[in-house]
């Protein structure tokens, strides 16, 4: 699967830049990722378990991983 990836600067919160926790890095490109339980997935509602955006370090490949609320 070939997809672009849009590849910038992140902040975290208001004036507080992303930067790569292994290489320091500021470059990211993000994906969506959903937080699968075990009991939502036996009842088969994984579609309703929370998101999560992953931050992916366009350098050296590390994901960081920030829960939507």
């Amino acid at each position: 699967m070939s997809k672009e990836k849009e590849v910038k600067e992140y902040f975290v919160k208001k004036g507080l830049k992303l930067e790569c926790t292994i290489c320091k890095s500021t470059l990211f490109w993000t994906r969506t990722t959903l937080m699968n339980t075990t009991g939502m997935s036996i009842m088969g509602l994984d579609w309703a378990n929370k998101n999560a955006t992953n931050y992916i370090c366009d350098s050296c490949g590390y994901v960081h991983w920030f829960l939507e609320k």
